[in-house]
């Protein structure tokens, strides 16, 4: 039963990577403009249902930025980093007992705040002109982000998936 469940969390993160990396492919026309508004990253807000979401949206970026993104090896491992630690805030938060507004308040200013350090570096922009755009985008990402754990939550999503820890 166990090796079951792990083949569960194994198959539904992988169709979290490819559904990540396919909403930025359509919507990168606007994902990597002066308003980067990744709805991709809305797909974060997952992990307050599914901790085990963790990694692979961290992978899900490493992907993306590889293959789209086009600014070197900062942006990639950037790029990683800031998806982990997004998706950790979520669940550490969900975890000590916060409503869903962490959902928007995490994918808002992680990634808002933190992609702008080496963005400014590679880009040669000053880092407050880069994060004031960056965050009206990931501000859209957040609302959706929110709207979408809470549609979920709505229909019970979480009980498809039980895990060591957490709610069922």
């Amino acid at each position: 039963m166990k090796e079951n469940f792990n083949n569960q969390k194994l198959a539904f993160s992988a169709m979290c990577i490819a559904l990540y990396i396919v909403v930025m492919m359509c919507t990168q026309t606007f994902a990597f403009g002066q308003y980067q508004i990744r709805i991709a990253t809305a797909l974060y807000g997952l992990s307050a249902l599914f901790p085990f979401l963790i990694v692979p949206f961290g992978i899900a970026n490493v992907i993306s930025n590889t293959i789209m993104g086009g600014l070197g090896l900062p942006d990639i491992i950037g790029g990683g980093l800031v998806g982990i630690v997004t998706t950790s805030l979520i669940v550490l938060a969900k975890r000590r007992g916060c409503g869903n507004w962490i959902v928007w308040l995490a994918v808002t200013f992680v990634p808002g705040l933190g992609v702008p350090v080496w963005l400014s570096a590679i880009l040669n922009l000053p880092y407050w002109l880069l994060a004031s755009s960056i965050l009206v985008g990931q501000c859209i990402s957040g609302i959706a982000s929110y709207m979408l754990v809470m549609a979920l939550e709505r229909v019970g999503a979480g009980r498809f998936f039980v895990f060591e820890g957490g709610r069922k």
